[in-house]
């Protein structure tokens, strides 16, 4: 049997004593993208995609329907348009669209576009179709077969990892064959995905767990029960610890990766949002109460 911790009642922290600064952001502050050059962090809203910083709001670029998380390489942000299937590249520099690729997008919104192996990953079609598209040449360059509603990618330990929501499956995508090497079955309703830490990391939305996958074995290892359900939020990987967005009980968790303990649960519901980490801090958005989170200091939180 696989170890499953408890939930953890204790929080050694509340977000009221922690360092924070929240921004009002009107509209509907979703996915964030965090800018490695500045800690400087893209969201996007409604019919935009704006550059925000602790001391306000940089610029924007207008889209359709920008949806879906956001990735940075180098100086481009890639940012879906679920208004016409294309997957946006925008320079952060001129905030102008300077490409837009038409990949078709397996979702109406939950879903994330991923980098690795030198090439963009977007679930492309819901009945199992991941394309491959080289930001150079921006030409989608392979088409991968997985399981219908694939929707939530990472890429981490050299491989891409792709969760179906419905067929309760993880699955590994080798960058050199462009192919599935591996699937294993998860709880119930896979979510967004996270790689470090010592593992891949599944958000089992419909369990309310949290799975700890062997990225060599690709099999569950481990698993962390953090309430009823875990419906949409958003979980990532860094610090030695995993950083879970929740939407229920608390803003946001943070679990121990060895372990697999709750250290601490962090800030009242308030409903969706997404979450970034970087050593400086941790970026939270909620859109339900228009605002946005700034946490510094990352390695005092849980501890």
């Amino acid at each position: 049997m696989l170890p499953v911790a408890a939930i953890c009642v204790w929080s050694p922290s509340s977000a009221a004593e922690l360092e924070k600064q929240v921004i009002t952001v009107p509209g509907f502050a979703n996915f964030a993208e965090i800018d490695p050059k500045d800690d400087t962090v893209w969201i996007n809203n409604q019919s935009r995609v704006e550059h925000w910083s602790t001391k306000g709001k940089l610029g924007q670029i207008v889209m359709g329907k920008p949806c879906g998380a956001m990735v940075i390489v180098d100086r481009d942000l890639w940012a879906a348009d679920c208004s016409n299937g294309t997957l946006n590249r925008i320079d952060t520099n001129s905030l102008k669209i300077t490409a837009a690729i038409k990949t078709g997008l397996a979702s109406p919104g939950e879903f994330n576009v991923a980098y690795g192996a030198g090439s963009l990953w977007v679930p492309s079609d819901t009945k199992g179709v991941i394309s491959r598209v080289d930001p150079k040449t921006l030409k989608v360059i392979a088409t991968i077969k997985v399981d219908p509603d694939s929707w939530y990618l990472v890429f981490g330990y050299g491989m891409l990892w792709a969760a179906s929501s419905t067929h309760g499956s993880l699955q590994r995508i080798d960058p050199a064959t462009n192919s599935v090497t591996h699937k294993t079955a998860t709880g119930s309703e896979p979510g967004f995905l996270a790689a470090g830490e010592g593992g891949v990391w599944v958000q089992e939305q419909g369990d309310g767990t949290v799975a700890r996958v062997d990225p060599t074995s690709g099999e569950v290892n481990g698993r962390v029960k953090v309430g009823d359900k875990l419906k949409w939020g958003e979980v990532t990987a860094g610090g030695g610890k995993i950083w879970l967005r929740t939407t229920e009980d608390q803003m946001f968790v943070v679990i121990d990766p060895k372990t697999l303990e709750i250290q601490a649960r962090i800030g009242d519901q308030i409903g969706s949002g997404a979450l970034r980490y970087v050593d400086a801090g941790l970026w939270t958005t909620e859109h339900d109460i228009d605002t946005m989170t700034w946490w510094p200091h990352p390695e005092t939180i849980g501890n």
